[in-house]
């Protein structure tokens, strides 16, 4: 137990200690001695404490050839705690700054994989999902021979899945309420907006059973029309996806819609 209290207690003195330090540091006049410690804590990944000691000196060596090493140190520094909105800004900053750099296609990568890091989980708005996107893609068509390119567009096609995700329990959402108009319409925008998707003919099935579903519950009026609109897109996945494993599927849609087409013709 003694042991233990020792142990304790030496944390704490040794914690208050490096804290003590690190304000006579911040406290000091001397620049060149903050731009050596500031070095000194980014080089020892303290990326809080190289902050701070970095925006203390920034107007000292504002001008000078170490200028463009601190600016490019602060950017990673907020990228290396996890502050990817600060990071992504000084990023965005630093190609600005310093256009000519040999940093600055480092910096303009950076800049899009922090929008990248702030994308949400698929529930939530997506903006820098697709502000990710955007960016990556602006990256490949200005620098095609860098060797980031794989992976930007690794990072591209993971986005592009999570708003294709996002689309799709949207339409999901709509089938489950029993909204079957709605769910047919979003299905059917899942699969116009991601055509590359591999999941293209399991949307379109969906689209055929809310369209189905919203014929089968219409006025008796409404139900021809609407039974005929489920013909026309079972006959166009036919022609469309001839290999997929839902034909069958599709094919029993087609068969009850025609039977009751008859049916709905012989009361006429």
């Amino acid at each position: 137990m003694g042991r233990i209290v020792t142990i304790l207690l030496l944390t704490v003195f040794l914690g208050s200690s490096c804290t003590t330090k690190f304000a006579k540091i911040l406290k000091s006049k001397d620049y060149e001695y903050k731009y050596k410690m500031a070095e000194q804590y980014y080089a020892n990944k303290k990326y809080q404490e190289a902050l701070k000691l970095f925006e203390d000196i920034f107007p000292y060596l504002k001008g000078s050839q170490r200028y463009e090493d601190l600016y490019y140190k602060y950017a990673y520094s907020y990228y290396y705690i996890k502050d990817y909105l600060n990071a992504e800004n000084m990023f965005k900053s630093f190609v600005e700054n310093f256009p000519a750099s040999t940093r600055s296609q480092d910096c303009e990568y950076m800049r899009a994989y922090c929008f990248f890091k702030q994308s949400p989980k698929v529930e939530l708005d997506q903006t820098n999902t697709t502000k990710t996107m955007g960016l990556m893609q602006a990256f490949i068509s200005t620098h095609p021979n860098s060797p980031r390119v794989k992976d930007a567009t690794d990072i591209i096609d993971l986005c592009r899945e999570k708003l294709e995700r996002k689309e799709f329990l949207s339409a999901e959402l709509y089938y489950n309420l029993g909204f079957y108009k709605a769910a047919a319409i979003a299905f059917s925008n899942v699969a116009d907006n991601f055509p590359d998707s591999k999941k293209s003919d399991e949307y379109k099935v969906l689209m055929i059973k809310s369209y189905f579903k919203y014929a089968e519950m219409s006025y008796e009026e409404k139900q021809k029309e609407r039974y005929e609109k489920v013909l026309s897109e079972c006959n166009e996945f036919a022609d469309r996806f001839t290999d997929s494993k839902f034909l069958e599927e599709v094919s029993k849609y087609k068969t009850q819609t025609l039977n009751i087409l008859k049916k709905t013709g012989k009361n006429e």
